[in-house]
């Protein structure tokens, strides 16, 4: 009678320990080469929302009158030139002295295109001052643009330009306000 060796069955302790590694190096080779995308995933998010930012204060400051005087000044509906006005809107920052983005009523809020000249703000929110939004700055900066339009008046026409940034990443849009209805 003769003895038979018995066949090995399963896997050693090394090739368990190989097999681990193995996959191991696998599994962290993936994980570094999608971190960077999945870390970056967010970007077009941020992206979208410096446009969105941009676009919505360079739509409230063209909205506003662009007119000889402040619209609170009594020579308003009669002015044909800044002389004419108490308050005259070619200073390119609030006038009177005092207005606000953020105030409400009459005579404290910035009522011209003119007004938001120089304005900036370090946490972007709406004009009540709520919902900021950290880590958004913009700056607003308005210019006589006539003469670049071949306009003969200088003044008859304002440039707009707001920035919006946050961390290294900036975007900037440009509008035009002419002054076609000064009065109003």
């Amino acid at each position: 009678m003769s003895i038979r060796p018995a066949l090995q069955r399963g896997i050693t302790l090394i090739e368990q320990i190989m097999f681990i590694v193995i996959v191991s190096v696998g599994v962290i080779g993936l994980v570094s080469v999608m971190n960077p995308a999945i870390r970056a995933s967010a970007d077009p998010l941020l992206t979208k929302q410096l446009v969105a930012i941009t676009e919505s204060l360079l739509n409230e400051v063209l909205h506003q009158p662009f007119t000889w005087c402040d619209p609170d000044d009594p020579a308003a509906p009669t002015a044909l030139s800044y002389a004419a006005c108490a308050t005259p809107q070619n200073a390119f920052g609030p006038t009177p002295a005092g207005e606000t983005r953020y105030a409400v009523g009459a005579g404290t809020a910035f009522d011209n295109v003119a007004d938001y000249g120089g304005f900036s703000m370090a946490n972007v929110d709406d004009p009540s001052a709520s919902n900021a939004m950290a880590g958004y700055t913009a700056s607003i900066a308005v210019a006589a643009a006539g003469a670049a339009l071949g306009l003969a008046d200088n003044a008859a026409a304002l440039s707009v330009t707001v920035t919006v940034t946050r961390g290294g990443d900036s975007f900037s849009l440009t509008g035009y306000r002419f002054r076609y209805a000064p009065r109003i």
